[in-house]
């Protein structure tokens, strides 16, 4: 080969090197930035797809009526945050249980075997051969460090304590989200049937009034107002049941299931008895800063970082330590054996390190000191949060007092306005306009539940005595009369 030969094979090569690489035979990147790329065979999993959704075997028989409390226990068993905070909480035990062992000495084992030969100065009667077998325990023990241990194993018990009331925070939060999803299918669930209802009366209406028209009573342009309010009913109804279908899937998705998991609720575990509060504000804020998990958390994370603060200070200063060995030692020469020990006491004492012990202590410490901030930051917005949701929930108890109150009211005109209509003494229109109210009437009474749902599960979440069990431990009395003002 020529060397012109060589030296285009070399930059062929080069050049080959410096292209694209391949990922399991296909190109690395897409070839233009308008085209998309195709990945390898190996990415395309078909286990990923779904053709239908499965039935837990454990719900095949109560699938189609499951409970709020069959929903929230589903919900906790398969979502991934609370496996997450879980897992975490474990970890920071088993940290802790690490710590605490820095109080006692650690002994380690050893045993070194050897054999030797050598040759002395005479030839092959100089020959010299030893077999060695030595165990040996090698003992080192902190004795004294001015608090850093101590700080250390602050430290892990502390952060334990946070992780655990994470947790409890997360399930609150979960059984929260589980519950909003819940309440708002049931809500969904009932517009759509007082829609249907709304269908009902306005067919009703068009037949009312196109028998009006057939004996003389009423015009054509009643008959088409008619007409057009049941197909505007009937639309309407359309809009619902396609919400239903989406907030059904949304709560089937809170529960970790596919949102095509063909589920349903029991429905007569659908309506909440709704009742007026019996606690008062200053009582479920006194409630919530005692025990609320998430201000439990941050409090345990601002002593961890005054724990680490006082396990970087003693880095300052003297630290006593005491080793010790102790072994045996069997060779050729000694049969038997020999013991052997070393009993050390040493002082650690720091002397220079260019200042960076010394800017660690102040950086822990300033960092402990925005912990405590941190902390007291959240303590005034778990004020807020229970003053806030304490009187949504005042608010949405009397609107569901009064949304029942408007729905008996509404109910009552349209049942007089049909009969002056069907009397003749009585105009469309005002047919129409009573219906209407009533259908609003209808779907006010579904919100203000839905809305009185939420903010008791808000409040019971604000002030941390939401359980996992969708117990809220809030007291609720059926007569607001006698609940005392606040």
């Amino acid at each position: 080969m020529t060397r012109a030969a060589a030296v285009i094979v070399v930059v062929g090569v080069l050049a080959a090197g410096c292209g694209t690489p391949s990922v399991s035979g296909m190109p690395g990147a897409p070839p233009s930035p308008t085209r998309v790329w195709t990945p390898p065979p190996d990415r395309v999993r078909a286990d990923d797809s779904l053709s239908a959704a499965e039935v837990p075997a454990d719900l095949e028989g109560r699938i189609r009526a499951l409970t709020l409390t069959d929903v929230i226990n589903i919900g906790l068993a398969n979502n991934p945050a609370t496996r997450v905070s879980w897992a975490n909480a474990r970890a920071a035990a088993a940290t802790y249980g690490a710590a605490r062992a820095s109080w006692l000495p650690t002994i380690d084992g050893a045993v070194n075997a050897s054999r030797t030969q050598s040759v002395r100065p005479g030839g092959a009667a100089g020959i010299f051969k030893q077999d060695q077998l030595a165990p040996s325990l090698n003992l080192t023990w902190l004795l004294w460090d001015f608090g850093g241990r101590t700080g250390t194993v602050g430290v892990a018990r502390e952060t334990l304590i946070a992780a655990d009331f994470t947790h409890n925070a997360t399930l609150q939060s979960t059984v929260l989200a589980i519950e909003t999803a819940y309440f708002q299918y049931v809500a969904t669930r009932a517009l759509f049937a007082a829609q249907q209802e709304a269908v009902a009366e306005a067919d009703t209406n068009l037949a009312v009034a196109e028998e009006q028209h057939r004996v003389g009573l009423a015009t054509i342009a009643d008959v088409l107002q008619a007409r057009t309010a049941a197909s505007q009913a009937e639309l309407q109804g359309e809009i619902i049941e396609g919400n239903l279908q989406v907030t059904r899937g949304a709560l089937a998705t809170s529960l970790g299931f596919p949102a095509n998991l063909p589920f349903d609720l029991d429905s007569t575990a659908a309506e909440v008895p709704v009742g007026a509060l019996n606690d008062s504000v200053s009582a479920l804020i006194n409630v919530a800063l005692q025990g609320r998990p998430d201000l439990q958390a941050s409090r345990a994370q601002a002593a961890a970082a005054q724990a680490r603060y006082v396990q970087t200070r003693s880095t300052l200063l003297p630290a006593l330590v005491a080793t010790g060995t102790l072994g045996q030692t069997y060779n050729t020469s000694i049969p038997d054996g020999a013991g052997n020990y070393t009993i050390q006491l040493g002082l650690r004492i720091p002397l220079f390190d260019g200042g960076n012990r010394a800017y660690l202590t102040t950086a822990a410490g300033a960092l402990a000191d925005a912990a405590r901030a941190t902390t007291e930051g959240l303590r005034q917005q778990v004020i807020l949060d229970v003053f806030s949701a304490y009187y949504s929930l005042q608010s949405a108890t009397k609107q569901v007092h009064t949304a029942d109150d408007l729905l008996a009211s509404a109910t009552e005109s349209a049942e007089a306005a049909l009969g002056r209509y069907r009397a003749g003494v009585g105009t469309l229109l005002d047919l129409l306009t009573a219906e209407s109210a009533l259908a609003s009437a209808r779907a006010q009474r579904v919100q203000s539940r839905l809305n009185w749902n939420l903010a008791l599960a808000q409040l019971a979440r604000n002030a941390g005595v939401l359980d996992p069990t969708g117990g809220t431990g809030l007291h609720l009395v059926s007569d607001p009369s006698t609940v005392p003002a606040r």
